[in-house]
């Protein structure tokens, strides 16, 4: 009977030590993502004449938003038929050098967290933008995971602090910014309904100017979870959720909508993107 109990402890205690470590591999990922090796080579790229063109990168090594990720292509891939864009979608980190994304209006990191790139290439990136292109961010793009500091500060302009979790996805209106440039809300409602896991940052985004914005005190912030209890506050009433920044002589556009495929059935968020692509394709 003694030895039964012993086994049953035993085994109990390595279910726990199990869990344990699995989900502080969880957490790990989400935050830091995991080492992987990084894509060199330089793909073969057909370039239509006469196209804009659209890179869609959507590699993960953080937490992956599969069905969003999934539904966007398909929106992205039907946008590109409707407006004549050229798009080039891979999770291959090889485009990211200086000759080939010149040859790009756009790049989207679509729902793309952790680590993505070698320093070559998160170099690459920068000089594109700062020389004029256009760098666009999807959701989880603006995670914490990526541990780049020129990304972080350019591409947000603020810092992720947490998603709310008590509920997790929650609907809300958002709502247009007074000074945003006309061109990249067109047609779109001035009041949306949607639906999305709303992201929490520690400040406003710095140098910004506000796309879209919730109310944060009509939605619950909290994202208290296990031993991190800290995370009970929000941004207060302008609570923004799409922005975009000057960057050198180019952009950076960020939201933190699309959370789950959901989101790509919201006509007003596709066009806000469908308008984001337009604008970088102009500027």
């Amino acid at each position: 009977m003694k030895k039964l109990i012993k086994i049953t402890l035993w085994t109990l205690l390595s279910l726990v030590v199990l869990a344990g470590l699995g989900l502080a591999g969880f957490v790990y990922k989400v935050k830091n993502g995991f080492p992987v090796s990084y894509e060199k080579e330089k793909p073969t790229i057909e370039f239509p004449a006469g196209k804009p063109a659209v890179l869609v990168f959507s590699k993960t090594t953080g937490y992956r938003h599969e069905e969003s990720i999934d539904s966007s292509k398909k929106v992205f891939a039907e946008l590109a038929k409707i407006n004549d864009w050229f798009i080039y979608e891979t999770e291959a980190g090889g485009v990211f050098n200086e000759e080939q994304l010149a040859k790009f209006n756009v790049v989207i990191f679509n729902n793309s967290t952790g680590r993505v790139l070698n320093d070559e290439q998160q170099s690459a990136l920068e000089k594109y933008v700062e020389n004029g292109g256009m760098l666009m961010g999807i959701h989880g793009a603006g995670d914490d995971s990526h541990n780049w500091s020129w990304y972080e500060q350019n591409l947000l302009g603020t810092r992720f602090s947490h998603h709310a979790m008590n509920p997790q996805l929650q609907e809300t209106d958002v709502y247009i910014g007074n000074y945003a440039d006309t061109s990249l809300s067109k047609d779109m409602l001035a009041v949306w309904p949607h639906t999305d896991e709303w992201y929490v940052f520690e400040n406003q985004p710095k140098d910004a100017v506000i796309l879209c914005l919730i109310e944060g005190n009509k939605i619950s912030p909290n994202g208290n979870f296990l031993w991190m209890q800290n995370k009970n506050f929000g941004m207060g009433k302008a609570h923004p959720i799409a922005w975009y920044k000057p960057v050198g002589k180019g952009y950076t556009w960020y939201t933190s909508m699309g959370h789950n495929k959901d989101a790509w059935k919201n006509t007003n968020f596709t066009m806000m993107v469908e308008n984001g692509i337009k604008w970088g394709n102009t500027h």
